[in-house]
């Protein structure tokens, strides 16, 4: 066997090791590496989210896991600034990259809160709407996230998880209804593929 060939099955496997530690040991995609974070999804794209979402004029809106900002800015300014979007994440360093960007685009309609998803820090039924997208297997515990989640919508309110294939971390659509409906939410409705999916639920 070639040098290079060794080098390259080396290599495949050490990436493959990798990705099967990540997925039995969930974290969240760390500040250094968030170029994995920043390219576009072109299965889970913004449209989509916005037909899935359905975002109002006015409505006050939270996103766990924003990252860099790749869905935070254009949701902010579809909910317009008399909405609020609030932006949740475990890491300060995303918030701040996030924030960076916001204000770079006139955007004053974000808010920012640093901690962790299994114990959200707002009153019960304070969201019209929430969403996180390829960030809900990051989280150690699912079950106790989405619970946190169905506890801080507005009755009716409704939540929407973007999944993609080939994130070590992916939820698949079977796996994710099960979980959302143990917190006590209702499916509504999914679009796309095992590929690439937003499910919708409600409260």
């Amino acid at each position: 066997m070639s040098a290079a060939r060794t080098g390259g099955l080396v290599a495949g496997t050490a990436v493959l090791a990798g990705a099967l530690w990540w997925r039995k040991n969930p974290s969240a995609c760390p500040y250094g590496q968030r170029f994995w974070v920043q390219p576009p999804h072109p299965f889970i794209t913004r449209a989509r989210l916005r037909e899935v979402l359905a975002p109002r004029p006015g409505e006050r809106l939270l996103e766990v896991g924003p990252g860099t900002g790749y869905y935070s800015l254009p949701v902010a300014d579809w909910i317009g600034p008399d909405g609020q979007l609030d932006v949740f994440d475990l890491q300060q360093e995303m918030l701040d990259h996030t924030m960076r960007r916001a204000a770079e685009e006139g955007l004053a309609n974000l808010v920012p809160t640093q901690g962790d998803a299994r114990k959200l820090p707002y009153p019960n039924a304070t969201f019209d709407g929430a969403y996180l997208t390829a960030v809900l297997g990051e989280i150690p515990d699912r079950d106790t996230a989405l619970a946190e989640l169905a506890r801080v919508l507005k009755p009716g309110g409704r939540l929407v998880v973007g999944e993609l294939f080939g994130d070590p971390h992916w939820v698949s659509p079977r796996r994710l209804q099960q979980g959302a409906e143990r917190a006590g939410l209702h499916f509504d409705r999914r679009r796309g593929t095992a590929l690439g999916y937003f499910a919708r639920f409600s409260a």
